[in-house]
């Protein structure tokens, strides 16, 4: 039990106050439940309040983002910090204001960052977005308020500065959020400053829309005659946009305007009417953007400037929180209880509270003593910086950049220190979590991969630290001592840190840091080097400090020693090398696993740091490797981004009145501006209450007892579910493609995750922490089996799945008479879904009939209904599955929901009330399943001239413990492994194992790109093999029309080859791939690459009976429309382009139509939206029902007259008893395809979307970084039905594609089989600063599809760009070859995704990584990490 010290009980008072988009809230906090965040408290506000997201509860994607705006506790300067309320006390906002999303505008009144966020398309699910809008509303608002800006707002300030790395967005590719972000670039004052220098604020000053910034400053040539040819430089005010903006919406007008052609795609183009004709049509925008007046924005309460704070206290027997105010209060708390836990910026412990299940009985918050923000600047007399422990990482990084921008002559001090913390804080974590970090907090946490302790290492730093009674002074060499321990003494209290300045004129200081990714990622190895040479050139002085080579911040103290008092040439270097080589020596199985990385990149941050040294001081180095003249700088930079830019079409050849315009998703403006309902946001019932699982902590293990007694007598707590609460065994069994799983686990588990049972109690918390008390006894079975080797070891397949495809002759006679044979084995990881919003279901008894409403963030609701009634007993007809829309699917919400909604919904049944349960994302990724990582072996036959004529394969998916729909994605693979090339002689065969892992599921390509993957492996090695141009390989194997695949489906519409022409001349391919040859001859420690990758990928399920789609379309005398149908909204824009056809369909504006939501009372029996299907089957079918509603209404048509409007004709339909109500159906036809059957029986896909991608990168063969340098992609989407989302779509299934191939790395603990990547702290998505700094889309026109009759001749276009992304790892494959040789490697590298930064280290094959290589030792235990 918490008890507080007596002595702060007098003074302390309950009551927090603070202020929420301008509205005054006094808590009475002994009421709240102290391990509620400031999250927690925004949604339990209710509708309204919806809009601050929960994606992570770890501070690493950034949905929970809001504004703090306070006055700062030492300059008393206005301030808007980004911060995470998923990770904020309540304590922390006593006096301060906090801004939300929904704080800055709604759908009436949108703030002009929501409205351009919306036209602009940078929202897709729509989960992510109203934190990406706090964090730039930050950035404005300190752009205005901060007098360091000047009133200015700088495109670097937007994509170079990290205003965004602490944001994710799994669904746009980022692109066009940046783009709408830097139309806000410009100044923000009406006059940067006055003749006094204070900021003068004028509330009518509009910030000019910035339209060069944004990419939106060029048009581009699509015709000789057109009004965009234009000779000269044009007049940027003239210009219209890059940019996808759509035209104006038939929205906007109340008749619909005849088809007509439309020349460049602009409303005004001059080949839209021959008067227009030699007309000179200005360029603008489409849309008309609000004005934005920064004058205008929230003010700072005024209450609050008055606003002193006072002592707290609140809490209940469990946790108690106190906030002192001084810092003499602080220290006689700690001389009462000397066991507290002192919090700053509770960047830490909300997730070790939560996800660690860590206690801490009293919490002190410190953040609000004014002394412990005390900055001492350098003086004359002192060469010192001196800051308070509670300085923000934001604020410091600030403070040293000021010093170092400080002329030389006017400063005593030394700027390397200074240098080297800018360095490391620059990459450290998000702004959100820099803004409230503390760095007292940092260093007392005693983190072993801290960014900044081997910087006060290295640099002699001290702390000042205070006991009651006494001050210390600490020397930071050694002041780590242990994993997360210190010198400190207990009960103290760090008060100052002092970094010493004084290293003069012949000392060098510089830090590195490598990670998985370059933005917001933890370090796997981080550095701090200082080294001081006389002027004679021998080595005085030098502090070599690393962290992630031990279980705390290191010195390296031999190697230290070995060059103090040598000569600073490269022969010491040299020696340094091989001493440091055996002083960080790692263990194979070290915790944390990548030893040989880990030890590679400790030598390879001295031998950066050994030139860089030689550069500032001018000391040559002989042999340093440094052969080309281009190798210093290489050496001692690292990769940076530059500021992005990129073009799209801005053409809507084939737009109808509605079809084919680039309207922005419709609900696109809810997503900004927070008013999008998403299941876990919709109001509480009475009586409602929340669902926890009790997951397996066992791999593989017989179950010998489950205790819930302890959970059950804890407060709030209402029942336990398991297996025996199911109405008879049968029920708790289900599965996909087979009846192999239980819901909840019955005598034994089989997966670390397994769900075994579920809480259910009054509140989310309550909930979680009484699962963590049940009691579950196992008895663990054997070795488990993690891994696709194990399995086929152990032949440990699921016996429903053996697939075989085979085409031409047999394949062995083949290969043995052919000229050149090549084998190889090609590995793919895994990937995490991470759509933002986790799972999440909320079901609601009707207590009649056994009647439930089951509310499911699904992309299968039929499934949640099916599964729901059987659980709970009841026929389908009872249970009503309804879905608005999800923050994310990507096919992790095809079959796995079902897992979640039926314990729900047995839940709800048992506890007799509503339950709702939305997973924690630790939770989500153990349970849910990911893409299946793949091994394939195979071998190909080919010619001397490179034809290739056989191919044979084995393909092992890691299907984990159940075989959910594992077969269909093994199916796909091997539906996809030949790519766009024709093989005439095929044996294919595929397995699913069976593992004690997670059951992987579907995933965006669901296997297509794992197969393509294998093409692009066997085509490098032929061109190795051969030496020639792997671009030759591709083209004499392309396939040609009506050519059949290995399935014998012929390949029609082909337009590959024309992708490949037209990509090879817009991106200036073929000169580009000759200056990064020239590139890789004269750099040696930098290189590039540059493919030309195609894709062709199958439309259709690959089941006939899942290829159908229906629809509901209802009018109403008003003249709107009801549309329903049976696909579902992740964020692909299918209720848009549904309500676009309809609107066409019917003949009236898209502002008339409607789509509430898909549930299984209005469309029964649906298939799952999934398979890029959506627009093709449920389109069609909505196109179908408008049909049958148009046939009936056209006798009214013919007597009311063809301009009669749809109200008109609706309430003339009614009078004469005619239905208004219209369903639609629709199944494509001559899907024949069966499978097994080696002969031609059918066409197995309705027709191929294809694409292509030149792709060029960098690599810092190094470290392992890369950057993308510039993508051009150019895809045939047939006609699109709406081009904003069609690019959209690309480019975030190219981003997505990229990280599955580079950085996406799933991992699994050897000892027991969990899964080690539980959140984005550990498993790293693509970020803002990820994406190609050119990028380019284009979308294939002036084409001809005589063979496609999808609607409206469009395609699907959701999954097949993602293999594109893949281009990244081909590229970098590419620059690797180069440094390989360099190396004296000649072999192909082996093939395996992710190409992590890891990998790319290891893989260049130089002097360092041999010397850096870690072999496994005879008696060495498994790799710490298991790679599935």
């Amino acid at each position: 039990m918490a008890v507080p010290p007596p002595i702060f009980v007098s003074i302390a008072s309950p009551d927090i106050l603070f202020y929420l988009n301008g509205t005054r809230i006094t808590l009475n906090a002994s009421e709240i439940d102290p391990d509620a965040t400031l999250l927690d408290f925004i949604r339990s506000q209710g509708p309204g309040f919806t809009g601050t997201k929960l994606g992570c509860g770890e501070g690493g994607c950034g949905a929970c983002t809001v504004v703090l705006q306070s006055k700062h506790p030492r300059t008393g300067i206005l301030q808007h910090l980004a911060i995470n309320a998923c990770l904020a006390p309540l304590v922390s906002v006593d006096g301060k204001h906090i801004i939300t999303v929904e704080g800055l505008g709604d759908s009436d009144n949108p703030h002009p960052l929501q409205e351009r966020m919306w036209k602009m398309s940078g929202s897709q699910c729509g989960f992510c977005t109203p934190g990406i809008i706090m964090s730039l509303y930050a950035l404005f608002r300190t752009a205005y308020s901060d007098p360091t800006k000047l009133g200015r707002l700088t495109v670097e300030d937007v994509e170079l500065k990290g205003a965004l790395d602490g944001n994710l967005c799994r669904c746009t590719g980022y692109k066009t959020i940046l783009d709408t972000a830097k139309t806000f670039v410009g100044e923000y004052l009406a006059k940067a400053q006055s003749i006094s220098g204070s900021a003068l604020e004028d509330k009518d000053f509009v910030v000019p829309i910035n339209y060069a910034a944004a990419n939106m400053d060029a048009g581009e040539v699509v015709s000789a005659d057109c009004c965009k040819k234009h000779h000269g430089k044009p007049d940027p005010s003239d210009l219209n946009t890059y940019m996808s903006l759509p035209a104006q919406s038939v929205r906007e007008t109340l008749v619909p305007k005849p088809t007509i052609p439309n020349g460049c795609g602009r409303a005004d183009c001059c080949q839209l009417s021959s008067s227009n004709k030699g007309k000179k049509h200005p360029w603008f925008p489409r849309f008309t953007f609000r004005s934005y007046k920064p004058g205008t924005e929230l003010i700072f309460p005024p209450a609050l400037s008055k606003y002193i704070p006072k002592p707290l206290m609140y809490g209940n027997e469990d946790r108690i929180w106190l906030r002192p105010t001084t810092f003499n209060q602080l220290i006689d708390i700690c001389q009462a209880s000397p066991d507290i836990k002192l919090v700053g910026g509770s960047s830490e412990i909300q997730i070790e509270v939560k996800s660690k299940a860590q206690i801490y009985p009293i919490c002190v918050y410190i953040s609000d003593i004014p002394e412990l923000f005390a900055v001492s600047l350098p003086t004359p007399s002192r060469s010192s910086l001196h800051f308070g422990a509670n300085l923000s990482l934001a604020e410091l990084e600030n403070i040293c950049q000021t010093l170092i921008d400080a002329p030389n002559d006017t400063s005593n001090y030394a700027k390397g220190p200074l240098e080297a913390i800018c360095a490391q804080l620059r990459y450290f974590a998000g702004w959100q979590i820099r803004n409230v970090a503390s760095v007292g907090g940092n260093i007392a946490t005693a983190s072993p991969i801290s960014d900044l302790n081997p910087v006060w290492v290295a640099v002699g730093a001290k702390v000042v630290a205070r006991t009651p009674g006494r001050t210390v002074e600490l020397g930071m060499d050694d002041f780590f001592v242990g994993y997360r321990k210190t010198r400190l003494p207990k009960a103290s209290v760090i008060e100052k840190i002092v970094v010493p300045l004084d290293g003069g004129p012949r000392e060098v200081v510089k830090a590195y840091k490598q990670a998985r990714r370059r933005d917001d990622d933890i370090a796997i190895v981080t550095s701090c080097f200082a080294i001081r040479v006389d002027e004679e050139g021998f080595i005085r002085h030098a502090k070599f400090a690393y962290g992630g080579m031990a279980a705390w911040t290191i010195s390296v103290s031999k190697t230290q020693a070995f060059v103090i008092g040598k000569v600073f040439n490269y022969t010491t270097l040299e020696e340094a090398l091989g001493v440091l080589a055996e002083e960080v020596d790692l263990p194979y199985d070290v915790p944390g696993g990548m030893p040989s990385y880990r030890k590679t990149l400790a030598l390879s941050f001295l031998f950066k740091f050994w030139n860089a040294v030689s550069a500032e001081l001018h000391i040559p180095l002989h042999d340093a490797g440094i052969a080309l003249a281009t190798d210093a700088q290489d050496i001692i930079s690292s990769i940076h981004r530059q500021v992005g830019s990129g073009r799209r079409d801005n053409s809507e050849p084939y737009a109808q009145e509605v079809v084919g315009k680039p309207e922005p998703h419709l609900s696109g403006l809810k997503h900004t501006t927070g008013e999008a309902v998403y299941t876990d946001d919709m109001p509480l019932v009475q009586n409602e209450a929340y669902g926890a699982l009790v997951l397996s902590t066992r791999a593989h293990a017989k179950i010998i007892s489950v205790d819930a007694c302890k959970a059950l007598e804890m407060k709030g707590v209402i029942t336990f579910i398991s297996h025996n609460d199911m109405p008879s065994p049968k029920a708790n069994i289900w599965g996909s493609a087979a009846l192999d799983e239980y819901f909840l686990a019955v005598d034994e588990v089989t997966a670390y995750g397994q769900p075994i049972g579920m809480i259910v109690a009054k509140t989310k918390h309550e909930a979680h922490r009484a699962a963590k008390a049940v009691e579950v006894v196992y008895e663990d079975i054997g070795p488990i089996v993690l891994t696709v080797e194990e399995a086929i070891e152990k032949e440990s397949f699921h016996p429903q799945y053996d697939r075989r495809m085979e085409r031409g002759d047999n394949v062995d006679d083949v290969l043995a008479s052919v000229e050149h044979v090549a084998e190889g084995t090609t590995r793919m990881g895994g990937q995490e879904h991470f759509y933002l919003e986790t799972m999440a279901c909320r079901a609601v008894p009707k207590f009649e009939s056994g009647e439930m409403e089951v509310f499911s963030s699904t992309q299968a609701l039929t499934d949640c209904q099916r599964w729901a009634a059987q659980v709970t007993g009841v026929p389908r007809n009872r249970i009503v599955a309804r879905g608005k829309r999800m923050g994310g699917g990507f096919g992790g919400k095809e079959t796995r929901p079902a897992l979640l909604s039926s314990i729900v919904a047995l839940a709800a049944k048992k506890a007799k009330r509503p339950v709702r349960c939305m997973l924690d994302r630790s939770v989500d990724i153990q349970i849910s399943g990911q893409r299946h990582p793949f091994l394939v072996d195979w071998k190909v036959g080919f010619t001397s001239e490179g034809k290739i004529l056989a191919l044979k394969a084995q393909l092992f998916a890691n299907a984990g413990y159940s075989l959910d729909i594992s077969g269909g994605v093994v199916d796909r693979a091997l539906a996809h492994i030949e790519n766009c090339l024709y093989i005439p002689h095929v044996e294919l065969r595929g397995r699913c194992c069976k593992t004690n892992t997670v059951s992987n599921t579907a995933f965006r390509g669901f296997g297509g790109p794992q197969g393509m993957a294998v093409a692009e492996h066997y085509v490098e090695v032929i061109a190795h093999r051969l030496n020639m141009d792997i671009d030759h390989i591709r083209e004499i194997n392309l396939y040609k029309e009506g050519q059949e695949t290995p399935y014998h489906q012929p390949v029609l519409d082909w337009h590959v080859p024309r992708l490949l022409q037209d990509c090879r001349i817009t991106s200036e391919y073929d000169r580009r791939r000759a200056e990064v040859d020239r590139f890789n001859q004269e750099h040696r420690w930098r290189k590039r690459g540059l493919v030309l990758v195609p894709t062709k990928f199958g439309l259709a399920f690959g089941i006939r009976l899942l290829n159908q789609g229906a629809a509901l379309v209802h009018i109403y005398m008003d003249g709107s429309v009801l549309v329903a149908h049976g696909g579902t909204e992740m964020g692909q824009g299918l209720y848009t382009k549904c309500c676009q056809i309809a609107a066409q369909e019917l003949r009236v504006p898209l502002d008339t139509i409607f789509t509430s939501e898909t549930s299984s009372n209005t469309v029964p029996n649906t298939v799952a939206t999934a398979a890029s299907t959506g627009s093709d089957l449920q389109g069609h079918a909505v196109h179908n029902a408008c049909v049958e509603l148009n046939r009936r209404l056209e006798p009214f048509r013919q007597r009311l007259g063809k301009d009669a409007s749809l109200a008109t004709l609706a309430a003339a339909a009614w009078a004469d008893r005619v239905s208004l109500s219209a369903t639609g159906y629709f199944k494509p036809e001559g899907l024949d395809y069966e499978w097994g059957n080696m002969k031609k029986s059918g066409n197995l896909f309705l027709y191929f979307t294809q694409g292509v991608a030149a792709t060029e990168v960098e690599v810092d063969t190094l470290t392992g970084d890369h950057t993308v340098l510039r993508v051009d992609i150019h895809m045939d989407v047939g006609k699109s039905l709406n081009p904003a989302i069609d690019y959209g779509q690309i480019e975030g299934a190219f981003t997505q594609g990229q990280g599955w191939a580079t950085i996406e790395e799933s991992l699994w603990l050897r000892q027991n089989g969990a899964i080690f990547t539980q959140g984005p702290g550990a498993y790293k998505l693509p970020g803002f600063s990820d994406i190609p700094q050119v990028f380019n889309v284009s979308l294939l026109r002036d084409a001809e599809w005589p063979n496609l009759s999808s609607i409206k001749t469009s395609k699907g276009i959701g999954e097949p760009p993602l293999f594109l992304g893949a281009s990244v790892a081909l590229a970098i494959r590419y620059a690797l070859r180069s440094a390989r040789k360099d190396a004296g490697i000649t072999d192909v590298q082996e093939f395996r995704l992710p190409l992590t930064s890891e990998r790319i280290r290891m893989a260049a094959g130089d002097f360092l990584a041999r010397k850096g290589t870690v072999e496994r030792r005879v008696g060495d235990r498994d790799s710490f990490f298991a790679y599935i």
